[in-house]
């Protein structure tokens, strides 16, 4: 990392002073994210199509100790997300984590922590466009209509939304997740009533002798619960972009605590309270993995056009994660390309301060998941999610290994950490890393998915050394360009 930037960083940690950029990459962006925006940013990388689709089949297969999953993910999730959170007050970047490998890990770090990460949004907006458009096919309107060309569409609003300005996209996930929220509060609403009142749903009585009933927290043993880990944390996928739009809201240093604090009880009460009603209210062979579990309760009930509300809502979850996606990489692609590890054109913005660049970069990736949609429309939504959670294990990893040096740096003097804290380190960070790698290392038990996806570790590994060996020299001379403004 340049000297300028590490002392511009210390700089502002000591001072509190935030008006210059400490980070190359975070010049020119404007602060138009308000508060609500990124509360609801928050609220939206905490529920997505993971709940609403993904636990479906998760229920059936792990049975009513999904809900533990969900609560243990979760914790581990806070952690990470309460560690960059005191990184971002420490120093607000849209380069979010980025910045900080560049800053403690060095430009090695920076360039393996971005490309991670562009690898995990680019494939993950693959499985965005391919769900949104079998979920439009789920219309009979829409049927006749072609997959790639529903997945294109669909990549071309959002990509426009993007390019607009930052305060588009910040209404537009405002808007997202007031959906999401609602109808999961509607929900768990009905759900309440049907528990207190014992109301029949199809065949079953609620209550927790459903549970006991069919086999007790772990029908199926204990294994598929580990299986489905995975999963699990890809649902939470997402919340690290509190961190990047800390960069562009104008008080950072209160939005970001009021957001991160609130995830916690989000996830308590939305994941782990809709797991257990659905489990309350149905056994786990009722639930299937091509339904949300939202659209079986409420069908057994008899609520008229259910399914039409409910995959509404899936539609909406997928269009922001595939918005979110862009947003993100967009920014981190270009704190990259100021230091050189990413293509020069990924740093260039608009006249709405959108650096369109990096997020023309993650279309193109997109783009490919269309001619996939088109020639191998059943397999593409598995082939990409399982490419995508690598990349979601390996970021959160990233971020507490950069904790752990900022905090070691703390202590020697060198950094302040902020009132805003992570507890417990270095413990914490280092029971968060084993619990995420042992995850991984988990998925070779599942001979399907899970062990296909780990053979993909040493092909990206070398294809990120290649990478590495070709950028360098560019790296390098960014660094000593920077170096000789600084001195001279």
């Amino acid at each position: 990392m340049s000297k300028d930037v590490v002392d511009t960083a210390g700089a502002a940690s000591r001072t509190g002073a935030t008006q210059s950029p400490a980070d190359a990459g975070d010049a020119g962006y404007s602060k138009d994210l308000k508060a609500r925006h990124v509360n609801m940013i928050a609220v939206g990388g905490a529920i997505g199509t993971g709940l609403f689709l993904g636990a479906g089949g998760r229920l059936r297969d792990a049975g009513p100790a999904l809900a533990v999953a969900y609560l243990v993910c979760g914790i581990f999730a806070f952690f990470v997300v309460r560690a960059l959170g005191e990184l971002v007050l420490y120093r607000p970047s849209s380069g979010s984590f980025v910045s900080y490998a560049r800053e403690f890990l060095g430009e090695k770090g920076a360039y393996v922590a971005g490309w991670l990460y562009f690898l995990n949004w680019s494939t993950t907006g693959i499985a965005d466009i391919t769900a949104i458009a079998l979920y439009t096919h789920y219309w009979s309107l829409f049927t006749d209509v072609p997959q790639w060309v529903l997945a294109l569409i669909a990549l071309a609003v959002v990509l426009a939304v993007n390019l607009i300005s930052v305060k588009i996209f910040g209404e537009m996930e405002f808007w997202f997740a007031i959906v999401k929220v609602a109808t999961l509060v509607g929900f768990m609403l009905i759900g309440v009533f049907l528990l207190a009142t014992q109301h029949q749903v199809g065949d079953s009585t609620p209550g927790p002798g459903l549970v006991m009933d069919h086999g007790g927290l772990l029908p199926h043993g204990m294994m598929p619960v580990v299986l489905v880990m995975q999963g699990v944390i890809f649902a939470y996928a997402a919340l690290e972009l509190v961190g990047v739009a800390a960069g562009e809201t104008a008080d950072p240093q209160k939005v970001v605590p009021r957001a991160v604090n609130s995830i916690m009880w989000r996830v308590g009460l939305f994941y782990v309270g809709s797991v257990v009603l659905l489990a309350l209210l149905l056994p786990g062979s009722a639930y299937s993995a091509d339904e949300s579990p939202f659209v079986t309760v409420l069908s057994g009930i008899g609520v008229p056009a259910a399914g039409d509300v409910m995959n509404l809502v899936v539609l909406t979850a997928a269009m922001s994660s595939l918005n979110s996606g862009l947003y993100s990489t967009g920014r981190i692609l270009r704190s990259m390309a100021m230091a050189g590890s990413a293509p020069r054109f990924t740093a260039r913005m608009n006249r709405s301060q959108v650096p369109y660049g990096g997020i023309l970069l993650t279309c193109a990736v997109c783009v490919l998941g269309v001619g996939l949609n088109y020639l191998m429309p059943s397999q593409a939504f598995e082939i990409v999610l399982n490419v995508a959670s690598l990349g979601v294990i390996s970021t959160w990893v990233i971020i507490m290994v950069c904790h752990l040096v900022f905090v070691r740096r703390a202590r020697e003097g060198l950094v302040i950490r902020p009132s805003f804290r992570l507890r417990g380190s270095p413990v914490t960070e280092i029971v968060t890393i084993a619990f995420l790698l042992a995850v991984l290392g988990l998925m070779g038990n599942d001979p399907e998915i899970g062990r296909k996806t780990l053979l993909l570790v040493p092909v990206i590994a070398v294809l990120l050394v290649a990478g590495w060996f070709t950028v360098r020299n560019r790296v390098s001379k960014t660094a000593d360009r920077e170096l000789s403004t600084f001195t001279g």
